[in-house]
Order: C-alpha cells, then structure tokens, then sequence
C-alpha cells in the first residue's frame, strides 16, 4: 500500500526562511578539530591541511531512514556513525560499530564513502586518509569488520576523495581514489620538498588511482591498463553519463593545475578527452557535481575554484551541449563567485523540479592579520622552489580567504540562479568542507548536513510551506551492481520529463543520498519512469502517487514501498 506523506511542521511564513539549524537537538553536534603536525615544517603545514571534515549518507542498517558517517581529523579524535533515529534525532553508534577510530599519529581522517563493494545488499565503508586509507565492511546487526588488506586496498597514497561506479559494466561498483600530496609520509617527511611545484600547473601530487572490483571481495590497481594515469593535486572526483550511452565518464577536479575529463570508451578503457570537451585551465578545481541544472537531459557539471582577493578564477558551471563538449556558463547564470569554494551540491530544495545548487566556503578563519601578503611576496620573488616547504611563509594565526558567507542559488527554470542562503539560514561564516544531502525525516524536502573544518557541523531541517508535490525512488540492481550507482531516471509528469540519475559520492567532502529524489511542483501524478539499469536493462513503471519513497528492484515490475514511518515530529 502507498502511502502519501506531507510536510510536518512547516514555517507559517512562505517568505521566511526555509532551513532551520537543529544540530544540537538532533545530537550531531560534534566538532571537527584540524590536524596537527609535529615535523619541522608543521606551521607550515597545518594551515595548508585544513581539511578532514567530511560527511556521507547512507542507510547502513536498512531501516529506511538515512544516517551519517562523519569524520574527525587529530590524532586521536573519534569519527562518527550518527544512527537516525526516525524522529531527527541520532545516536553515535561508532565505538560498537568499531568504525571510530581512523586518526592516530601516522592517518588523518579526510573523506568517507559508502558502497556496496561485495552486494550482499548492506552498505560498506571506505575511509578515505592522509595515510593509509580503509575499507570496512558492514557484518549486518550493526557491526563492520576492516577488510582493507584482504581486499588489496592497503597502501600508503594519500587520499583526499574517492567515488565508486561501475566503470565497466560487469555488475560490480569499482573504486576510483584521489590523492593529493604524492605518497609522501606527509606526518613524518623525509623530505621537504612535497609542495606543489606551481600555482598553475604542478604535477608533483597523488593523482588518481582506478581499483576495478574482481567480484571477489578483491580489488585490483587498473589505472595505467584503463588509461587513467595523472600526478595532478586531486581534491574531487565526480562520474556521470555525459553522452548518454549508458557507461560513465569520470571528471577530475585538480588544484594548482588542469581539471580533467574522461570520456568512458565502453570496453573497458577511457579516453583523456580534457582538451576538447573543457579546454586547458590554471585554476584550483575543489569539487565536482553532476545534474541537469537546464532540464534538456543533459548532464551538467558544477566545479567550484578560488575567487578572492588575490585570485579572481571564478566557478565553472559546464553546461553539457550534448557532443561531448560543455561550455561554461556560470558568469551567465550566476553561479560564478562563491569565493574560496568547496563543496557545491545540485539538489531541488523547494521541489519545483528545478535543480538548486548549494555552495560552501571560506579557507582559514583566524586572526584579524590577512595571510595573503605573504602568499603575494612569495609568488613574485624570483626563483622560489614553491615545492620546498622551507620557502613557504607559517600562517600562524593569520586568516586566508576566511569569514566567507555560504551560496544557496535557486534556480530560476534553468536560465539564472538568485542568491537566496541569507534569507532561508544558511549563511554561514565557518570554514566549509562537504555538503550531504539527504531527506533525514522521509518527508519529500531535501535536508541539509554541512562539515566544517575545525568547526562544528551544521544540520539544516527542510521546512517547506508550499504544497509542491515530490517522489523518491531507491534502487536495488541485480544484474546490475546492488547500489544501482549509474543508474539513470526520465520521469514524465505534466507533461514535462525529468531526469536524474544514481550517482556513487559525487562532490567534495560529502557524499549525498542513493535516492534519486524528484521535485513535482503542481504535478500530483506520475506519468511514467522509465529506469535504465547500468547492465543496459531499461524498465518503464506508471501511474505512479506523488508524495511517495519507492523502491525499485531490477527486473521486478512491481514498485514497493520504503519500509519507513514518514511525517515524523
């Protein structure tokens, strides 16, 4: 039976704001602290790594509500497993989940993500590190082993993202990592020479390392073998079907140097199609989100870069023009200054079947002294080996790009974006890393979690007024991988489709739900979806109820209904 659930709670005011901040009710308030080093070069360094805090969704237990994983970076600090409730509150159930403990004197927690690495059906954990990073896997009964060197995951790179899908179509997710300093002991160098090289085009950094899923519980090292083979700073990675041919390609988000596009070739390999899809840039690529911002069902890419007082790049949004080439649109629609970004997520917060974008920023926030003067004299002294650390000026307690407000862009039906975070809360000043979005309540409005570094989080609460109708679908392949990550959806409602798609962690520092979540506006009746599974399977379902969360399952004709209370307190 399909049950129909509407918003709880809503503000009185349509023109008020829209988000309310209940982190502390909802007990995820723990703060994120900064790693500190203690090598030579540790001023130096610790405002350089000012990174770590990180956030990823998932229904880890199947109980139909989605929970949080959230990372910590010092030596010692606990990561968190934030356990729904189903009645927005959380328990941190890390400690006897045995997934707390990720940073000690040699790792620093900076990323996490769940797949379904095995499809036994229960999400497992990557714990992405500066160090040696980690895999997990979900026993059931709320208990995770770590399997890391069992799965041929344990080594030394540095990692900063990471993402899965199914680059080859074989029924498994495959893991893509980046890195960004190269496999340095970044806590204990021998060297210090482990900067970047240049402020334009370094190629001293991690790269990207593609592992494809044996189906075995094993991973295996393919990057030269697939041709995805760079020494770039990587800080995001980003997947989705630019051509619409039914296999994903892979965006690269690069600090100091070139972003990258990949074209997925289909049989196995990819084709480094950069120079005529994007063209060549200098800038400080941070994120990677893939939606179709315009509606013509058509991908499109959001990247955040620097735009602050000392470099003025600006975002790109890719608009995808359909023949495997985009073209940047973000003066044009608004989306351009966002000053020192980071995570920047695609998601339709007042369900008019437009996608928003959501933008967090801001480097160091410290003392009242700017820092860039000193990065100023730095870059203009003739000669500097910007790649030795001993020529870089400490930060102290000197602020760089700080104290910045957070961008919500609503989406003006796919032409504009208006500047909309003050009026609804989300505004704020803390330094922000990722954003996961996620409907925590299962009442059809998209919530918020924000990381901040060296700060405490933030959990906005989606409180709509307007009746906008909404509809939800979890997937479940079969033949395709068990998470359905790659899997795509054209919903027709109104006379109007709609497209999305079931992405494996895309954008930086958080990684947003597995339900392909769909703004109805005035439409109370679904058309049709058509579901195209990443083995080629395409499946079409009708007359579907608005205001629902089904589950779909691969090769199932039947539609069932998200096994969860909705319309909670």
């Amino acid at each position: 039976m399909a049950v129909a659930w509407t918003a709880a709670n809503p503000a009185t005011d349509p023109q008020g704001a829209w988000f309310e901040d209940i982190t502390q009710k909802a007990g995820v308030a723990a703060k994120h602290t900064n790693r500190s080093f203690k090598n030579p070069y540790a001023q130096i360094m610790e405002g350089y790594t000012a990174l770590g805090a990180a956030a990823a969704v998932a229904d880890y237990d199947g109980d139909g509500f989605e929970d949080i994983y959230v990372t910590d970076s010092k030596a010692g600090g606990k990561n968190h497993l934030y356990h729904n409730n189903g009645d927005l509150t959380f328990t941190d159930v890390a400690e006897q989940a045995g997934v707390a403990d990720g940073n000690d004197e040699a790792n620093a927690s900076a990323d996490a993500l769940w797949f379904d690495y095995n499809n036994d059906g229960r999400p497992d954990l990557f714990l992405v590190r500066f160090g040696r990073s980690q895999l997990f896997r979900n026993l059931g009964k709320g208990k995770f082993g770590e399997v890391t060197k069992q799965a041929g995951l344990d080594r030394y790179s540095n990692a900063i993202t990471a993402i899965a899908f199914d680059y080859d179509r074989d029924g498994d997710a495959d893991l893509f990592v980046g890195s960004y300093f190269q496999p340095v002991n970044i806590f204990d160098p021998d060297t210090p020479r482990f900067f970047p090289e240049s402020f334009e085009t370094a190629n001293n950094g991690g790269g990207v390392t593609v592992f494809r899923n044996n189906g075995k519980g094993t991973f295996t090292d393919v990057s030269a073998k697939v041709g995805i083979k760079l020494s770039g700073w990587t800080l995001d990675l980003g997947h989705g079907d630019a051509d619409n041919d039914g296999d994903e390609d892979l965006y690269v988000a690069a600090d100091f140097g070139t972003d990258r596009f990949f074209v997925n070739n289909g049989d196995g390999t990819f084709a480094d199609q950069t120079e005529s899809a994007i063209g060549i840039d200098s800038k400080k690529g941070m994120n990677a989100d893939w939606g179709d911002f315009d509606n013509d069902g058509r991908l499109d890419i959001y990247v955040t870069n620097i735009t602050d007082d000392y470099m003025r790049e600006g975002n790109f949004l890719w608009h995808n023009n359909g023949d495997l080439t985009f073209t940047d649109v973000a003066r044009e629609t608004g989306t351009h200054d966002t000053g020192w970004g980071w995570g920047g997520k695609f998601f339709d917060y007042d369900n008019d079947s437009w996608l928003d974008l959501y933008v967090v920023n801001g480097w160091v926030s410290a003392g009242k002294e700017s820092y860039v003067p000193d990065i100023f004299t730095m870059v203009v002294r003739p000669g500097v080996d910007f790649a030795d650390l001993r020529n870089w000026p400490p930060m102290g307690n000197k602020s760089l790009s700080g104290y910045q407000k957070k961008k919500l862009f609503h989406n003006e039906r796919g032409q504009l974006f208006k500047e909309e975070a003050t009026r609804h809360g989300l505004d704020s000043l803390r330094d922000g890393r990722g954003i996961a979005v996620a409907d925590f309540d299962n009442d059809g409005r998209l919530d918020l979690f924000v990381s901040n570094a060296n700060a405490e989080p933030f959990l906005y609460r989606n409180t709509l007024p307007t009746g906008a109708h909404w509809v939800e679908f979890l997937l479940e392949g079969t033949a395709s991988n068990r998470g359905a990550i790659g899997a795509q959806l054209r919903l027709t409602a109104g006379n109007k489709t709609h497209f999305n798609f079931v992405n494996g962690g895309n954008g930086f520092a958080g990684q947003s739900t597995l339900r392909a979540h769909f703004g109805l506006g005035n439409s109370d009746t679904i058309d049709g979806v058509e579901v195209r599974w990443p083995s080629g399977r395409k499946q079409q379902f009708t007359k579907l109820a608005a205001d629902n969360i089904y589950k779909l399952v691969e090769g199932n004709p039947r539609p069932a209904l998200l096994p969860a209370k909705a319309g909670q307190k």
